[in-house]
């Protein structure tokens, strides 16, 4: 009991706890609709695309998380916008636009003197430096985005299954699929302070990809990875807190960890239960 009660004696332990099983359970959920519809790709290039976002508001001394938040919705919107209406296919917009929002990320960091030591929170996870501003922000836009997905549940459901079905029902497809590219930003800035650019992709892909071997069932699958991704967020901080390691990566090696069990123990998918 000492070794979990211990940590939470201190208040950045307490920040980082509340900060971790909210973006487990965040990722996990949006990470379900990521993994339905093939979208892992898509959530690694927002990652990525957020870079020039964090260069710009660390240039002009803003907050990095604002800065994040907005250069993600800018190329969330810029990929429905070239795909609309089939323009462009989604993976051919995705690599245009993560390459050019990469590329001036670069640009822009290589003009910073001491980028190495004052990004690396952003790029590699560093859930125990949670600061009380970052929580609220971090618990504002994770409430938003889960009570939009509960709120339109239904409607995502129908344009990620059955497209056919969405047309007849006159639902508006277009703007609902730009609204999920959109909570999609979201998750990924909310989880920066936690896993960091590096790792939030496979946050959003492994607790989703392992409930799939589990279940077929959409809210089951929602309800199995969120209790993954919780598992795998606290963990990761506590394991950081006492072997003084990256917190987002510890994160992540649990949670694959659990899809490799699921790989092989899930009933009637996994390879030792089939054979």
């Amino acid at each position: 009991m000492d070794l979990l009660l211990t940590p939470l004696t201190y208040e950045f332990m307490q920040r980082g706890l509340l900060a971790s099983l909210l973006v487990g359970v965040l990722c996990a959920v949006v990470g379900s609709y990521v993994v339905l519809r093939s979208m892992a790709f898509l959530g690694d290039a927002l990652a990525h695309a957020i870079l020039p976002g964090i260069a710009l508001a660390y240039l002009l001394k803003g907050n990095l998380l604002i800065g994040a938040l907005v250069a993600a919705i800018i190329v969330a919107l810029g990929i429905g916008f070239f795909t609309r209406q089939g323009t462009l296919k989604e993976d051919t917009a995705i690599g245009i636009l993560f390459a050019a929002a990469l590329s001036l990320g670069i640009a822009l960091i290589s003009t910073m003197q001491t980028y190495a030591l004052d990004l690396t929170h952003i790029l590699f996870g560093n859930v125990l430096g949670v600061s009380p501003n970052d929580l609220w922000l971090t618990v504002i836009l994770g409430v938003l985005v889960l009570v939009t997905i509960a709120a339109l549940y239904k409607e995502f459901l129908v344009i990620s299954f059955d497209p056919v079905l969405a047309a007849t029902l006159r639902l508006p497809a277009e703007r609902l699929r730009n609204l999920l590219l959109i909570l999609l930003a979201l998750t990924i800035v909310v989880s920066l302070q936690t896993v960091g650019v590096g790792l939030v992709a496979a946050m959003l892909v492994t607790p989703g990809a392992t409930a799939y071997l589990l279940t077929r069932r959409l809210p089951t699958m929602m309800l199995i990875a969120a209790l993954i991704g919780a598992v795998s967020s606290v963990a990761g901080l506590y394991v950081s807190f006492y072997v003084n390691v990256a917190s987002g990566a510890v994160v992540v090696l649990i949670a694959t960890a659990i899809f490799f069990i699921a790989f092989l123990f899930a009933p009637k998918r996994g390879i030792v239960w089939r054979r």
